[in-house]
This record gives structure tokens, C-alpha cells and sequence, in this order.
């Protein structure tokens, strides 16, 4: 990787103190030690299926794994997200450590884990039940060494990031509470550090008329394909900018009848992503402009004044996914990278994805996504499995950013 912003040196210095604390130096110890106990949980989890929007089972078992491992203020919330708060002595920021709970996988598939080695082989058992065994794993440390923070630490296991889902946890959290910082959990590569979140919004543009027969209502019946014909064209010149990288496509389209039928129906997904909210926003706002004038320049053509005969368009968004990107000085961003550092991680991922950061990312709260440990191989497919390796290097990373953002007795807050 090029051009990679340095860590500040006064952070790293901070959170080398941090690790070095007796009790934080044990704690990272009992993460190594315990990975077989984190391992079983993992296990455990990943056989609890948890279907986006059905995720209440693995709920249930997050919430009672909290309350058992000390915190005793463990709620679910009215979207169905698990929060668990760790109080600080008082007047601290408060931090949110949040992994996903959904899997991409529909009731009913099959998640009995199979064992070969240190091979673990089911749908979900590294997205995300990795990150739910890392964020439990660090509440585990933190208790079991009694580690006192100034700031608040959230646990959370959040609803609905996969797919359809649309960040829908996450979105709720953020929207809904006062937080500091945010560091999601997802995915197992620990070199991973995430600056950016991309938005992407997602819409279904159906176009619907009278149709007709192609030679007897030929000039009097606009055609639904023909008007979305016009649209592509408009929406295919559309500009935008390298940086912030933004994209578009038409990525489905579906209509008609039989080939001489002037089409009553025809439908199109539309699929926009951004960094950038702002660029996200302008390019929606363009493409619902060409397929709105494409309706109107259809009817047009063929003199359609007839309300009941004339094309009109129906506008439906299927995805919402806000981006945003955090400065290189960002507290969550550099403590993350101290704590690489100090753990002897090399940053290999210094980038953007589409993940639960995405809501504090757009509402300007300081945030990351962080990585699990271990290696995740097949995620979404039915034939995924993780190996268990140096799976303490993702929960003693997480714990180590953020006590060092949430401050520890001997430290202030990053945040």
C-alpha cells in the first residue's frame, strides 16, 4: 500500500501504555489462552440460526451470554439489537463495540458445524459469528481482570447488516443514542482497517401503461420499454467523480410481453454507491430525473394526454445504506493502528467497505470496522468455513483500541 497517513505518535505512545497496565498485559494474556473456550462459543452461535429480519434466537442467547459474563444492565432493544453497557466511572465518551447477528442464509438451511482439524465448516460461522465470539471474548477479558474505564463500553449485537437488512441495527443504534465512537466488528482479516464506509442506494423503477397490440395500437399506447430505453440513455452519460469514488448501474431490467406487444410493464434495479453522501445524493437525484422525463418524453411522442393511457412511473427504494468517511486523524482510526502496531499487526487493508460503520461514519461519529481474527473463507455461500488461527489477535486488537479510546485509570480518553 501507498501514501499511508502516519499514526500519531502521542497516541501510540498512549495506548503502548495502555497495553503495558497489569491488568490489561493479563487480559490480552487470557484471550490467548481461552481461545478454545471463544472457539465453542463460536460454535455455538453459528448453530442458532439467524435469518435477517428472524434474528431473535441469537438474540436471546447474545443477551444471556452478557448477563452472564458480568454486565448486568443487558437489554433488547424495539429493532431487536442486544446492548450490554459496561459503565465507566463517570463523565467519560461512551463507545460502542457492535457485531451483526443476521446471516445471509434463509430458515431452515443447515448450521450444524463440522470439525476437520482446526477447519470449522457451516454457513455463518465467520460472518459473522466471528465477531460475535470477539466482542464476548473481550467482555470476558475486561471482567475477569476487572478493568476499570472512565467511558461507557457498549456491547452490541446488532440486527439486520446483511442485505435487505440495510444496516438496519446500526442505522437504529446511531440514530437513536448518544454515541462517541463506534468500532464495528465484521469479516476476520485483522490487517483490515476501515476509513471509509460506501453508501450505496438501491431503487425500483417501474414503468406501467395501457399497452397494446404492436400494429393496431401502434401511435396511440406508449410503450413502457421504450420509455425506459430513453432513460438508460440519459443515465448512461452520467458523470462522476474518481474521487470520491461513485458508481452506477442499471443492474436488472424486466418487462414486456411477447414480441408484438407494445410493453405495458417494464422494471429496472438501480444500484448507486458513494463515499461520498453528497455524490451519493446528486447521482440518485439525477437517474430519478431521467426515468421521471423519460415517462413524461414518451407520452409526449405519441401525444398522450389521456391520464388513463398515459406511462407513469413508480419510484421504490430497496436499499439505503448512507457512506461517509472519517479523516486520517480520526481517534477511533489512529488507536486502531496504534494498537496494530503494538500487537505487531501489519496494516495490509487501509481502505472502504459496506458495513455496520457505515451509520456513524455518515453522522460524522468517529469509527472503524475491525476484524475478528482467524480466516474466513466462502462468506454468503453455503460452503464457508473458518480456520482457526491466531483468532486472539482480533479481540486483544478491539480491547486494546478501546480502552485506549474509552481511557483506563491511568490513562485519558482518546475520544
Amino acid at each position: 500500500m501507498k501514501n499511508i497517513p502516519q499514526v500519531n505518535e502521542k497516541v501510540l505512545e498512549l495506548v503502548q501504555t495502555v497495553a503495558k497496565e497489569p491488568a490489561v498485559a493479563d487480559a490480552l494474556k487470557l484471550i490467548a489462552d481461552q481461545t478454545e473456550i471463544a472457539m465453542q462459543e463460536q460454535i455455538e452461535l453459528c448453530e442458532i440460526e439467524a435469518p435477517t429480519f428472524h434474528e431473535e434466537k441469537r438474540a436471546a442467547s447474545v443477551a444471556e451470554r452478557m448477563k452472564r459474563y458480568g454486565l448486568s444492565n443487558v437489554h433488547i432493544d424495539e429493532i431487536g439489537n442486544v446492548i450490554g453497557v459496561r459503565k465507566g466511572s463517570g463523565n467519560g465518551p461512551v463507545l460502542a463495540l457492535g457485531a451483526h447477528m443476521d446471516s445471509v442464509f434463509p430458515a431452515g438451511t443447515d448450521v450444524k458445524v463440522r470439525q476437520e482439524g482446526n477447519i470449522y465448516r457451516a454457513p455463518g460461522i465467520g460472518d459473522n459469528c466471528s465477531g460475535l465470539r470477539a466482542i464476548l471474548q473481550v467482555l470476558r477479558a475486561l471482567e475477569a481482570q476487572k478493568i476499570e474505564t472512565v467511558g461507557d463500553i457498549w456491547f452490541v449485537g446488532t440486527v439486520g447488516e446483511e442485505g435487505n437488512g440495510d444496516i438496519r441495527g446500526s442505522k437504529h443504534l446511531c440514530a437513536n443514542n448518544k454515541l462517541d465512537g463506534f468500532i464495528a466488528v465484521d469479516s476476520t482479516d485483522v490487517g483490515r482497517v476501515l476509513y471509509g464506509a460506501v453508501g450505496s442506494h438501491r431503487w425500483r423503477l417501474s414503468i406501467d401503461g395501457p399497452g397494446g397490440h404492436s400494429f393496431a395500437e401502434f401511435g396511440k399506447a406508449p410503450s413502457a420499454i421504450h420509455a425506459v430505453c430513453r432513460a438508460g440513455d440519459k443515465v448512461a452519460d452520467i458523470q462522476v467523480p474518481a474521487d470520491p469514488k461513485t458508481t452506477f448501474t442499471i443492474g436488472t431490467i424486466k418487462g414486456g410481453t411477447t414480441v408484438n406487444t407494445i410493453a405495458a410493464h417494464c422494471e429496472v434495479d438501480v444500484d448507486i454507491r458513494s463515499v461520498s453522501n453528497e455524490e451519493l445524493l446528486r447521482v440518485e437525484a439525477e437517474i430519478l430525473s431521467a426515468f421521471e422525463g423519460a415517462v413524461k418524453a414518451e407520452n409526449a411522442r405519441w401525444g398522450v394526454t389521456d391520464e388513463t393511457k398515459k406511462l407513469r412511473l413508480t419510484k421504490t427504494q430497496i436499499g439505503n445504506r448512507p457512506g461517509g468517511m472519517r479523516p486520517h486523524d480520526c481517534p477511533v482510526l489512529q488507536a486502531a493502528r496504534s494498537a496494530q502496531k503494538v500487537l505487531g499487526i501489519e496494516l495490509t487493508n487501509y481502505g472502504m467497505s459496506s458495513t455496520d460503520a457505515n451509520a456513524p461514519m455518515s453522522r460524522n461519529i468517529p469509527a472503524t470496522c475491525l476484524c475478528s481474527g482467524g480466516k474466513g473463507i466462502g462468506a454468503h455461500t453455503v460452503n464457508e468455513y473458518f480456520v482457526m488461527e491466531h483468532t486472539e489477535l482480533g479481540p486483544q486488537l478491539i480491547m486494546l483500541a478501546a480502552l485506549s479510546l474509552a481511557g483506563t485509570k491511568n490513562t485519558e480518553p482518546l475520544l
